[in-house]
């Protein structure tokens, strides 16, 4: 879960890797799992698909009990904003999501007005950003 996911669980955060243009998406979510490798596309088990995953440096150490590597995935459902503008999330956000244009390497990301399917706040107007017409 993105509010459970603390700043020193992504300090070894090399890149993120996005296999989605993110600017179409209000927001996106994230979790840490546990993944056998620090580098590379992982597997995907959930439902929906997976958008991007975090690639991690060679100073990341694995888990001394799995061998596995804490790593971020980016990932949506098939009942998310983008795929049901008018569904469950047409406004709120679900507990892990974040607005994919406040992630970066090392940085968790927050929810924004965007992301929570407000309207355009007035920093966002100031910066020459504004939502899609729905």
């Amino acid at each position: 879960m993105s509010a459970l996911i603390e700043p020193e669980q992504l300090t070894h955060e090399s890149d993120l890797v996005w296999l989605e243009d993110t600017s179409t998406l209000d927001y996106v979510r994230q979790s840490l799992d546990r993944l056998p490798t620090r580098r590379g596309r992982p597997a995907y088990h959930r439902d929906g698909r997976m958008v991007g995953y975090a690639l991690l440096d060679t100073d990341a150490r694995s888990s001394r009990a799995s061998g596995t590597f804490l790593r971020r995935v980016f990932w949506l459902l098939p009942h998310d904003r983008d795929g049901q503008p008018e569904g469950l999330y047409a406004s709120g956000a679900p507990s892990e999501a974040v607005d994919p244009r406040t992630i970066a390497p090392r940085v968790k990301g927050y929810k924004t007005q965007r992301s929570e399917g407000g309207p355009e706040s007035e920093a966002m107007r100031e910066l020459g950003i504004t939502l899609p017409k729905a």
